[in-house]
Protein backbone atom coordinates (compact mmCIF):
# COMPACT_ATOMS: atom_id res chain seq x y z
CA UNK A 1 0.00 0.00 0.00
CA UNK A 2 2.88 2.93 0.78
CA UNK A 3 4.84 1.70 -2.28
CA UNK A 4 1.27 2.06 -4.45
CA UNK A 5 0.49 5.30 -3.06
CA UNK A 6 4.26 6.90 -4.04
CA UNK A 7 3.89 5.04 -7.19
CA UNK A 8 1.37 7.59 -7.64
CA UNK A 9 3.27 10.67 -6.43
CA UNK A 10 6.13 9.96 -8.73
CA UNK A 11 3.55 9.61 -11.62
CA UNK A 12 2.42 12.79 -11.29
CA UNK A 13 4.92 14.62 -10.91
CA UNK A 14 6.41 13.27 -14.27
CA UNK A 15 3.16 13.75 -15.81
CA UNK A 16 3.07 17.46 -14.58
CA UNK A 17 7.16 17.73 -16.11
CA UNK A 18 6.61 16.58 -19.33
CA UNK A 19 2.92 19.22 -19.67
CA UNK A 20 5.10 22.04 -18.73
CA UNK A 21 8.09 21.34 -20.77
CA UNK A 22 5.98 21.03 -24.28
CA UNK A 23 3.29 24.48 -23.20
CA UNK A 24 5.51 26.04 -26.39
CA UNK A 25 4.87 23.53 -29.25
CA UNK A 26 2.04 23.70 -31.76
CA UNK A 27 -1.14 22.06 -30.83
CA UNK A 28 -0.12 22.15 -27.22
CA UNK A 29 -3.47 23.32 -25.85
CA UNK A 30 -5.19 20.32 -27.32
CA UNK A 31 -2.74 17.91 -26.17
CA UNK A 32 -3.03 19.41 -23.03
CA UNK A 33 -6.88 18.75 -22.51
CA UNK A 34 -6.34 14.98 -24.20
CA UNK A 35 -3.46 14.71 -21.63
CA UNK A 36 -5.47 15.55 -18.26
CA UNK A 37 -8.08 13.04 -18.97
CA UNK A 38 -6.13 10.41 -19.79
CA UNK A 39 -3.79 11.97 -16.47
CA UNK A 40 -7.13 12.12 -14.52
CA UNK A 41 -8.29 8.40 -15.59
CA UNK A 42 -4.86 6.61 -14.98
CA UNK A 43 -5.26 8.84 -11.45
CA UNK A 44 -8.36 7.16 -10.98
CA UNK A 45 -7.94 3.51 -11.52
CA UNK A 46 -4.19 4.22 -9.36
CA UNK A 47 -6.91 5.00 -6.06
CA UNK A 48 -9.18 2.27 -7.13
CA UNK A 49 -6.73 -0.57 -7.04
CA UNK A 50 -5.26 1.52 -3.56
CA UNK A 51 -8.72 1.24 -1.64
CA UNK A 52 -9.35 -2.14 -1.62
CA UNK A 53 -6.02 -2.42 0.52
CA UNK A 54 -7.27 0.14 2.68
CA UNK A 55 -10.50 -1.54 2.81
CA UNK A 56 -9.04 -5.21 3.65
CA UNK A 57 -7.06 -3.37 6.74
CA UNK A 58 -8.31 -4.92 9.70
CA UNK A 59 -6.27 -4.86 13.24
CA UNK A 60 -7.65 -7.85 15.04
CA UNK A 61 -6.76 -9.99 12.13
CA UNK A 62 -3.56 -8.45 11.57
CA UNK A 63 -3.07 -9.00 15.72
CA UNK A 64 -4.12 -12.41 15.84
CA UNK A 65 -2.04 -13.86 12.58
CA UNK A 66 0.53 -15.74 12.89
CA UNK A 67 -0.02 -16.24 16.80
CA UNK A 68 -1.13 -18.75 19.55
CA UNK A 69 -4.45 -18.81 21.44
CA UNK A 70 -4.23 -21.40 24.72
CA UNK A 71 -7.52 -22.62 25.29
CA UNK A 72 -7.38 -23.58 29.07
CA UNK A 73 -9.36 -26.66 29.84
CA UNK A 74 -11.04 -26.90 33.43
CA UNK A 75 -11.61 -30.36 33.52
CA UNK A 76 -9.21 -33.65 33.34
CA UNK A 77 -8.07 -35.49 30.20
CA UNK A 78 -10.62 -37.85 28.27
CA UNK A 79 -13.89 -35.95 30.24
CA UNK A 80 -17.01 -35.08 28.53
CA UNK A 81 -15.49 -31.34 29.02
CA UNK A 82 -12.40 -32.09 27.28
CA UNK A 83 -13.91 -33.90 24.60
CA UNK A 84 -15.79 -30.81 23.67
CA UNK A 85 -13.48 -28.39 24.60
CA UNK A 86 -11.00 -30.38 22.11
CA UNK A 87 -13.20 -30.47 19.36
CA UNK A 88 -14.30 -26.98 19.72
CA UNK A 89 -10.78 -25.72 19.49
CA UNK A 90 -10.19 -27.82 15.95
CA UNK A 91 -12.89 -25.51 14.24
CA UNK A 92 -12.64 -22.07 15.80
CA UNK A 93 -9.04 -21.38 13.89
CA UNK A 94 -11.13 -21.15 10.69
CA UNK A 95 -13.43 -18.51 12.08
CA UNK A 96 -11.27 -16.37 13.94
CA UNK A 97 -9.48 -12.98 11.52
CA UNK A 98 -6.20 -14.08 11.23
CA UNK A 99 -6.39 -17.68 11.87
CA UNK A 100 -4.39 -18.32 14.95
CA UNK A 101 -4.12 -21.31 16.43
CA UNK A 102 -5.45 -23.02 19.16
CA UNK A 103 -3.70 -24.82 21.76
CA UNK A 104 -5.66 -26.72 24.45
CA UNK A 105 -4.01 -27.26 27.84
CA UNK A 106 -6.05 -28.87 30.22
CA UNK A 107 -6.38 -27.85 34.30
CA UNK A 108 -7.88 -29.95 35.98
CA UNK A 109 -6.89 -28.66 39.81
CA UNK A 110 -9.84 -27.65 42.21
CA UNK A 111 -13.43 -28.48 40.17
CA UNK A 112 -12.38 -25.97 37.88
CA UNK A 113 -11.61 -22.95 40.17
CA UNK A 114 -7.57 -23.45 39.50
CA UNK A 115 -8.46 -22.25 35.59
CA UNK A 116 -10.81 -19.66 36.44
CA UNK A 117 -8.42 -18.08 38.97
CA UNK A 118 -6.01 -18.31 36.15
CA UNK A 119 -7.88 -16.69 33.62
CA UNK A 120 -9.30 -13.76 35.81
CA UNK A 121 -5.67 -12.68 37.63
CA UNK A 122 -2.63 -14.48 35.19
CA UNK A 123 -3.31 -14.51 31.62
CA UNK A 124 -2.53 -12.04 29.77
CA UNK A 125 -5.34 -9.66 28.80
CA UNK A 126 -4.86 -9.66 25.17
CA UNK A 127 -7.04 -12.53 23.71
CA UNK A 128 -4.53 -15.03 23.27
CA UNK A 129 -5.97 -17.15 26.54
CA UNK A 130 -9.39 -18.51 26.45
CA UNK A 131 -11.18 -20.66 29.02
CA UNK A 132 -12.93 -23.79 28.91
CA UNK A 133 -14.58 -23.79 32.09
CA UNK A 134 -16.99 -26.15 34.43
CA UNK A 135 -20.80 -24.82 34.40
CA UNK A 136 -20.22 -24.20 38.18
CA UNK A 137 -17.33 -22.18 38.70
CA UNK A 138 -19.05 -18.85 37.57
CA UNK A 139 -21.43 -19.02 40.77
CA UNK A 140 -18.98 -19.96 43.58
CA UNK A 141 -17.91 -16.67 44.66
CA UNK A 142 -21.90 -16.21 45.12
CA UNK A 143 -21.55 -18.93 47.06
CA UNK A 144 -19.15 -18.03 49.43
CA UNK A 145 -16.04 -20.20 47.96
CA UNK A 146 -12.95 -18.33 49.50
CA UNK A 147 -11.06 -19.95 46.56
CA UNK A 148 -12.93 -18.41 43.75
CA UNK A 149 -10.72 -15.14 43.69
CA UNK A 150 -12.72 -13.88 40.93
CA UNK A 151 -15.95 -11.78 39.83
CA UNK A 152 -17.89 -13.58 37.78
CA UNK A 153 -19.74 -10.94 35.89
CA UNK A 154 -16.34 -9.36 34.91
CA UNK A 155 -15.54 -12.28 32.87
CA UNK A 156 -16.12 -11.80 28.95
CA UNK A 157 -18.36 -14.84 28.13
CA UNK A 158 -18.09 -15.75 24.86
CA UNK A 159 -20.72 -18.36 24.78
CA UNK A 160 -21.53 -21.89 25.92
CA UNK A 161 -22.04 -24.69 23.60
CA UNK A 162 -24.62 -26.83 25.84
CA UNK A 163 -26.88 -27.50 28.27
CA UNK A 164 -26.18 -29.29 31.47
CA UNK A 165 -28.65 -32.31 32.46
CA UNK A 166 -27.24 -33.92 35.25
CA UNK A 167 -28.03 -37.64 36.31
CA UNK A 168 -27.73 -40.31 38.91
CA UNK A 169 -27.05 -43.54 37.78
CA UNK A 170 -25.99 -46.62 39.42
CA UNK A 171 -23.97 -49.39 37.36
CA UNK A 172 -26.19 -51.92 36.06
CA UNK A 173 -25.62 -54.75 38.78
CA UNK A 174 -26.91 -52.72 41.56
CA UNK A 175 -29.94 -53.28 43.44
CA UNK A 176 -30.43 -49.61 43.14
CA UNK A 177 -32.76 -49.30 40.23
CA UNK A 178 -34.96 -46.11 41.20
CA UNK A 179 -34.08 -43.07 43.07
CA UNK A 180 -36.78 -44.34 45.87
CA UNK A 181 -34.64 -47.08 46.88
CA UNK A 182 -31.66 -44.65 47.33
CA UNK A 183 -33.55 -43.34 50.14
CA UNK A 184 -33.12 -46.79 51.86
CA UNK A 185 -29.91 -47.58 52.21
CA UNK A 186 -26.12 -45.35 52.15
CA UNK A 187 -24.90 -45.10 48.20
CA UNK A 188 -21.33 -45.25 47.41
CA UNK A 189 -20.69 -42.58 44.79
CA UNK A 190 -17.65 -41.62 42.93
CA UNK A 191 -17.24 -37.97 42.69
CA UNK A 192 -14.60 -35.19 41.74
CA UNK A 193 -13.85 -32.21 43.89
CA UNK A 194 -15.35 -31.12 46.96
CA UNK A 195 -16.85 -28.36 44.78
CA UNK A 196 -17.53 -30.24 40.91
CA UNK A 197 -21.01 -31.13 40.57
CA UNK A 198 -20.24 -35.09 41.32
CA UNK A 199 -20.40 -33.50 44.74
CA UNK A 200 -22.75 -30.94 44.95
CA UNK A 201 -25.81 -33.03 43.56
CA UNK A 202 -25.92 -36.26 46.25
CA UNK A 203 -25.48 -33.26 48.75
CA UNK A 204 -28.31 -31.43 47.82
CA UNK A 205 -30.61 -34.15 47.01
CA UNK A 206 -29.86 -35.61 50.59
CA UNK A 207 -30.76 -32.52 52.33
CA UNK A 208 -33.81 -31.67 49.97
CA UNK A 209 -35.37 -34.56 48.81
CA UNK A 210 -34.17 -37.28 51.59
CA UNK A 211 -31.86 -39.63 49.76
CA UNK A 212 -28.23 -41.49 51.29
CA UNK A 213 -25.89 -40.96 48.87
CA UNK A 214 -21.98 -41.51 50.55
CA UNK A 215 -19.25 -39.55 48.43
CA UNK A 216 -16.73 -40.46 47.89
CA UNK A 217 -14.39 -37.45 46.37
CA UNK A 218 -11.05 -37.07 45.11
CA UNK A 219 -11.56 -38.83 41.72
CA UNK A 220 -9.81 -37.43 38.50
CA UNK A 221 -13.03 -35.51 36.83
CA UNK A 222 -12.24 -37.30 33.54
CA UNK A 223 -11.71 -41.04 33.21
CA UNK A 224 -10.78 -41.70 36.83
CA UNK A 225 -15.10 -41.18 37.54
CA UNK A 226 -15.70 -43.62 34.65
CA UNK A 227 -12.94 -46.26 35.91
CA UNK A 228 -14.29 -46.23 39.75
CA UNK A 229 -17.80 -46.97 38.69
CA UNK A 230 -16.90 -49.40 35.64
CA UNK A 231 -14.25 -50.86 38.40
CA UNK A 232 -17.50 -51.50 40.86
CA UNK A 233 -15.50 -49.52 43.26
CA UNK A 234 -18.33 -47.46 43.76
CA UNK A 235 -22.11 -48.25 42.90
CA UNK A 236 -23.00 -44.98 40.53
CA UNK A 237 -22.63 -41.29 40.18
CA UNK A 238 -24.38 -38.77 40.86
CA UNK A 239 -24.42 -35.72 39.22
CA UNK A 240 -22.53 -36.38 35.90
CA UNK A 241 -23.77 -34.58 32.66
CA UNK A 242 -26.05 -37.00 30.20
CA UNK A 243 -23.96 -35.29 27.60
CA UNK A 244 -21.14 -36.02 29.12
CA UNK A 245 -21.68 -39.41 29.50
CA UNK A 246 -22.90 -40.41 26.40
CA UNK A 247 -19.71 -38.65 24.81
CA UNK A 248 -17.28 -40.36 26.42
CA UNK A 249 -18.80 -43.65 27.18
CA UNK A 250 -21.30 -44.23 24.21
CA UNK A 251 -20.61 -47.68 25.22
CA UNK A 252 -22.77 -47.29 29.00
CA UNK A 253 -25.81 -46.04 26.63
CA UNK A 254 -25.77 -48.19 24.14
CA UNK A 255 -25.35 -51.81 25.87
CA UNK A 256 -27.60 -50.51 29.05
CA UNK A 257 -24.91 -50.75 31.69
CA UNK A 258 -26.38 -47.84 33.75
CA UNK A 259 -29.68 -47.73 35.63
CA UNK A 260 -30.24 -43.96 35.47
CA UNK A 261 -32.75 -43.13 38.11
CA UNK A 262 -33.23 -39.15 38.71
CA UNK A 263 -31.99 -36.10 36.15
CA UNK A 264 -31.30 -32.73 37.63
CA UNK A 265 -32.77 -29.92 35.26
CA UNK A 266 -34.62 -27.29 34.70
CA UNK A 267 -36.28 -28.90 31.98
CA UNK A 268 -36.26 -32.55 31.88
CA UNK A 269 -34.77 -34.39 29.13
CA UNK A 270 -37.52 -35.94 26.66
CA UNK A 271 -35.06 -38.95 25.74
CA UNK A 272 -35.07 -39.96 29.25
CA UNK A 273 -38.47 -40.84 29.33
CA UNK A 274 -39.86 -41.79 32.79
CA UNK A 275 -36.61 -40.93 34.90
CA UNK A 276 -38.06 -38.35 37.63
CA UNK A 277 -37.01 -35.07 37.85
CA UNK A 278 -36.21 -33.65 41.28
CA UNK A 279 -37.70 -30.13 40.81
CA UNK A 280 -40.94 -32.20 40.95
CA UNK A 281 -40.06 -34.48 44.03
CA UNK A 282 -39.58 -31.21 45.95
CA UNK A 283 -42.68 -29.74 47.22
CA UNK A 284 -41.39 -26.99 49.42
CA UNK A 285 -41.62 -23.81 47.97
CA UNK A 286 -38.54 -22.17 49.55
CA UNK A 287 -36.85 -25.71 48.86
CA UNK A 288 -37.80 -25.65 45.42
CA UNK A 289 -36.50 -21.99 45.01
CA UNK A 290 -33.12 -23.21 46.45
CA UNK A 291 -33.40 -25.77 43.82
CA UNK A 292 -33.53 -23.65 40.79
CA UNK A 293 -31.18 -21.43 41.97
CA UNK A 294 -28.48 -24.02 42.13
CA UNK A 295 -29.64 -25.59 38.32
CA UNK A 296 -28.67 -22.07 37.31
CA UNK A 297 -25.19 -23.75 37.39
CA UNK A 298 -25.98 -26.33 34.65
CA UNK A 299 -28.02 -23.80 32.34
CA UNK A 300 -24.59 -22.42 31.55
CA UNK A 301 -23.49 -25.68 30.30
CA UNK A 302 -19.94 -25.86 28.83
CA UNK A 303 -18.94 -21.97 28.95
CA UNK A 304 -16.09 -20.16 26.80
CA UNK A 305 -14.43 -17.47 28.41
CA UNK A 306 -11.92 -14.71 28.10
CA UNK A 307 -10.52 -12.67 30.95
CA UNK A 308 -11.62 -9.04 31.78
CA UNK A 309 -10.05 -5.97 30.29
CA UNK A 310 -9.31 -7.52 26.65
CA UNK A 311 -9.58 -5.29 23.83
CA UNK A 312 -13.29 -4.80 22.88
CA UNK A 313 -13.03 -5.20 19.53
CA UNK A 314 -11.28 -8.81 19.99
CA UNK A 315 -13.85 -9.84 22.56
CA UNK A 316 -16.10 -8.90 19.67
CA UNK A 317 -14.09 -11.23 17.46
CA UNK A 318 -14.00 -14.13 19.62
CA UNK A 319 -17.70 -14.23 20.23
CA UNK A 320 -18.08 -14.01 16.45
CA UNK A 321 -15.91 -16.82 15.98
CA UNK A 322 -17.68 -18.92 18.75
CA UNK A 323 -21.02 -18.10 17.11
CA UNK A 324 -19.94 -19.39 13.50
CA UNK A 325 -18.24 -22.46 14.71
CA UNK A 326 -21.69 -23.60 16.52
CA UNK A 327 -23.25 -23.61 12.92
CA UNK A 328 -20.18 -24.74 10.98
CA UNK A 329 -20.90 -28.15 9.27
CA UNK A 330 -17.70 -29.76 9.67
CA UNK A 331 -18.22 -28.92 13.61
CA UNK A 332 -21.26 -30.02 13.86
CA UNK A 333 -20.56 -33.78 11.84
CA UNK A 334 -17.66 -34.40 14.74
CA UNK A 335 -19.91 -33.18 16.85
CA UNK A 336 -22.59 -35.85 16.46
CA UNK A 337 -20.09 -38.20 15.68
CA UNK A 338 -18.84 -37.86 19.87
CA UNK A 339 -22.54 -37.87 20.54
CA UNK A 340 -22.29 -34.00 21.60
CA UNK A 341 -25.47 -32.48 22.12
CA UNK A 342 -24.79 -28.81 20.59
CA UNK A 343 -27.54 -26.82 22.05
CA UNK A 344 -25.68 -23.02 22.20
CA UNK A 345 -25.58 -20.05 24.23
CA UNK A 346 -24.26 -16.72 23.61
CA UNK A 347 -22.07 -15.18 25.74
CA UNK A 348 -24.91 -12.38 26.14
CA UNK A 349 -27.04 -14.86 27.46
CA UNK A 350 -24.65 -16.44 29.94
CA UNK A 351 -23.96 -13.00 31.26
CA UNK A 352 -27.49 -12.43 31.65
CA UNK A 353 -28.10 -15.90 33.83
CA UNK A 354 -24.97 -14.79 36.10
CA UNK A 355 -27.01 -11.37 36.82
CA UNK A 356 -30.11 -13.61 37.59
CA UNK A 357 -28.10 -15.96 39.89
CA UNK A 358 -26.46 -12.71 41.80
CA UNK A 359 -29.80 -11.17 42.01
CA UNK A 360 -31.18 -13.99 44.16
CA UNK A 361 -32.70 -13.13 47.42
CA UNK A 362 -30.07 -13.46 50.62
CA UNK A 363 -32.15 -15.99 52.23
CA UNK A 364 -32.17 -18.29 49.32
CA UNK A 365 -28.53 -17.88 48.77
CA UNK A 366 -27.88 -19.01 51.87
CA UNK A 367 -29.39 -21.88 52.08
CA UNK A 368 -27.89 -23.07 48.64
CA UNK A 369 -24.88 -22.24 49.67
CA UNK A 370 -24.96 -24.51 52.63
CA UNK A 371 -25.68 -27.43 50.41
CA UNK A 372 -23.12 -26.20 47.29
CA UNK A 373 -20.21 -25.26 49.57
CA UNK A 374 -20.91 -26.70 52.68
CA UNK A 375 -17.32 -25.84 54.38
CA UNK A 376 -16.43 -22.55 52.84
CA UNK A 377 -19.58 -20.93 52.64
CA UNK A 378 -19.77 -17.52 53.93
CA UNK A 379 -22.13 -15.81 51.00
CA UNK A 380 -20.95 -11.83 50.59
Amino acid sequence: MPALVAGIHVFLRQFTKEDADGRDKPGHDAETKTGELMKRTIVALLCALAAPSVAAADPVADFYRGRTISLLIASGAAGGYDTYARVFARHLTSHMPGEPAIVPKNIPAAGGLTAANTLYSVSARDGLTIGALTNGVAMDPLFGNGAARFDAQKFNWLGSMGKLQNVCATWIDSPIKNIAAAKTREVVVAAAGATSNTSVVPRVLNALIGTRFKVIAGYDPGAGLNLALEGREVEGICGLSWSTLKASRPDWIRDRKLNVILQMALEPLPELGPVPSALDLVSDPTSRQVLELILIRQEMGRPLVAPPGVPAERVAALRAAFAATMTDRDFLAEAARFQMEIDPLSGEAVAALLAKAYAAPRDIVERAAVLVEPVTAHPP
